[in-house]
C-alpha cells in the first residue's frame, strides 16, 4: 500500500447504526457496513472492503467482519476471515470478550480488544471534545477516532457530516477498527 502521510478520513455518509459507507475523502479506501438480516432473534451486518487494494485479492464481493448482535439489540457474535480468499480459517468470538471492559465496575464505554495483528486497543468514549470516540494501543498512541457533524455545520449532500479516521500505518486494521466502533456506538445506544 503506498504511503501518503496523512490519515484515512472515512466519511460515514448516513452516520447511523443500521448501515453506512465509510468513503476516504482522498478515495483510497472505501468500507461498507450493511444490515444483512433482522427479525426477532437477531441482527446481522456485514462489513465490506470495497478499496481498490482489496479487489485485487478478489475480496471484494465478500464480507470482510460480520457482526451478529441478539435478540433485544444484545451483544452477539463477531466473525472474521469471511472474505479473505487467502485459506483464512473462520474465527468467531462473543462480543463481551472480543471487547472487555477495562474494569468489572468500569465504564461500558471504555473497552479493550486484540487486533488481528495480536495487539492491544482500547476505545475510550469522549476523551477530546471533537473525538466522540478515540481508539489508542497499549502505548497511547492513536490509531483511530470517530468524531460527530459539529453543531452549527451546514448540511452536506449525501454525507452524514461524521468522520471515523483512521492514521494510515494501521490501514489494515482499519476495517477492524469500524467494526469494534459500531459495536462500541451500540453499546452507548442500547445501554448495554
Amino acid at each position: 500500500m503506498t504511503s501518503y502521510g496523512m490519515a484515512y478520513f472515512l466519511e460515514d455518509k448516513t452516520g447511523l447504526l443500521t448501515g453506512s459507507e465509510y468513503t476516504d475523502i482522498h478515495d483510497r479506501m472505501k468500507l461498507v457496513y450493511r444490515c444483512t438480516a433482522k427479525d426477532s432473534t437477531h441482527t446481522a451486518y456485514m462489513i465490506y472492503n470495497l478499496s481498490d487494494t482489496s479487489t485485487s485479492r478478489g475480496s471484494s464481493t465478500r464480507p470482510v467482519i460480520a457482526l451478529d448482535f441478539g435478540a433485544g439489540n444484545s451483544l452477539g457474535v463477531i466473525s472474521f476471515g469471511l472474505g479473505s480468499g487467502s485459506g483464512e480459517e473462520l474465527k468467531q468470538v462473543q462480543m463481551k470478550k472480543y471487547l472487555t471492559k477495562l474494569s468489572t465496575l468500569g465504564s461500558s464505554k471504555v473497552r479493550k480488544f486484540t487486533g488481528a495483528n495480536g495487539k492491544e486497543y482500547t476505545w475510550r468514549w469522549k476523551v477530546k471534545e471533537d473525538q466522540e470516540w478515540a481508539c489508542t494501543d497499549a502505548e497511547g498512541t492513536l490509531i483511530a477516532y470517530y468524531s460527530l457533524k459539529l453543531a452549527g455545520e451546514p448540511d452536506y449532500p449525501h454525507s452524514s457530516g461524521c468522520m471515523l479516521t483512521v492514521e494510515e500505518p494501521y490501514a489494515d486494521l482499519a476495517s477492524e477498527m469500524l467494526a469494534s466502533l459500531m459495536i462500541m456506538r451500540h453499546i452507548a445506544a442500547h445501554n448495554l
